[in-house]
């Protein structure tokens, strides 16, 4: 019997983080639980499922200890060996907890996101000296945890690449329904996937996508993701409208089948300015797809610009609108494109894969 884990997440969101937790815990099966937010996003996908979890409350402040304390004890309860957390906000909860449980799990933490500046204040140092491990998801990552940790309190820290599961391929002639239910039709489709917020940059796609209108090219764009404000989401619809791109802009909203709507894509965007990884890139070269990601961050360990993929100038919607053009114009590039990416995506970044080798290093710890 190995090492019981616990596996925890109090986001109260619902993106790549919160569902690669989701992810990881069952893969992991017997030997873990769960434990998440009583009122997050995450609880639909473990609500009537046989997956053990239970539920917290996430206090702030001078009652946050409690959360600590009602966490300390499900480890004790479960005899917990790893806790294994991925939102950074509960860092606190999970140190304080390992110090109050009687069973003084090993601390590991999946780094999802950068870090800009030093941690050498005693906040942080009490932090980082009861943590044991860190799983950076990029090696671009790790080298920021080595820059600004010192050696002296720093964790042990390993780079693992978050995976993508493998999608159930649609049929032509429900990619053909879709896309004729959509308003799709045959034009060119550009996609992009996620939360709808300015950081992601679906503004740039809209830019791009008028751009490639403008050179006589039928293309439309895929927006899918629920919208962090309702107020910019209008902001992007009604934009789209007085350029006239009311028919050209799709919003689909939130939706679990993500993959699917991928595959109605001529290609997949990531325009984000410094995303930290990049998953919906992979999940799209699982898919077959083309993709093209900004030049900063996740991508640049993802995509090999000019074989598997294209990189655009982060920011710049003419440089999209170039790369998607070319992509456009070749149709052949294209296709060679989504089959090397497809190729990579299974090589190195299948979910299974790297579902065994974090139960490896989680076992290890």
């Amino acid at each position: 019997m190995g090492k019981k884990i616990c596996e925890l997440c109090l986001s109260p969101d619902l993106g790549g983080l919160e569902l690669y937790m989701m992810r990881a815990s069952r893969y992991l099966g017997d030997t873990c639980i769960s434990v998440i937010n009583e009122k997050g996003k995450l609880r639909s996908y473990y609500d009537d499922t046989n997956y053990r979890y239970f539920t917290l409350k996430r206090r702030y402040v001078f009652s946050a200890w409690l959360t600590a304390r009602d966490l300390a004890r499900i480890i004790d309860n479960e005899s917990i060996d790893i806790l294994h957390l991925h939102w950074t906000k509960d860092l606190p909860t999970a140190i304080i907890a390992k110090l109050l449980s009687k069973r003084k799990p090993k601390v590991v933490q999946s780094r999802h996101m950068t870090m800009t500046r030093f941690k050498d204040d005693v906040y942080h140092r009490f932090l980082y000296r009861n943590m044991d491990l860190m799983l950076t998801v990029t090696h671009q990552v790790k080298t920021q945890i080595e820059k600004f940790i010192p050696l002296s309190i720093r964790p042990k820290v390993e780079t693992l690449y978050i995976g993508a599961e493998q999608p159930i391929i649609i049929s032509e002639e429900e990619n053909r329904n879709r896309r004729q239910e959509l308003g799709l039709a045959d034009s060119f489709t550009v996609g992009i996937v996620g939360r709808i917020e300015p950081q992601k940059g679906q503004y740039l796609v809209i830019d791009a996508i008028e751009k490639l209108i403008h050179q006589g090219i039928d293309a439309r764009a895929l927006i899918v993701g629920h919208a962090m404000s309702d107020d910019y989401l209008t902001a992007l619809e009604q934009n789209s409208v007085m350029r006239g791109l009311k028919d050209r802009i799709i919003f689909t909203g939130f939706t679990r089948e993500a993959q699917a709507m991928m595959q109605l894509c001529d290609v997949m965007v990531l325009a984000t300015e410094n995303e930290t990884f990049g998953l919906v890139l992979i999940e799209a070269m699982m898919c077959g797809v083309c993709v093209v990601g900004s030049d900063s961050g996740g991508p640049l360990e993802i995509i090999d610009d000019g074989i598997n993929g294209l990189l655009f100038k982060t920011f710049d919607s003419q440089d999209l609108a170039d790369k998607l053009l070319l992509l456009h114009e070749n149709f052949t590039l294209r296709e060679e494109y989504a089959v090397t990416g497809k190729a990579k995506a299974l090589d190195i970044f299948e979910s299974q894969k790297k579902f065994a080798e974090l139960q490896k290093r989680l076992q290890q710890a």
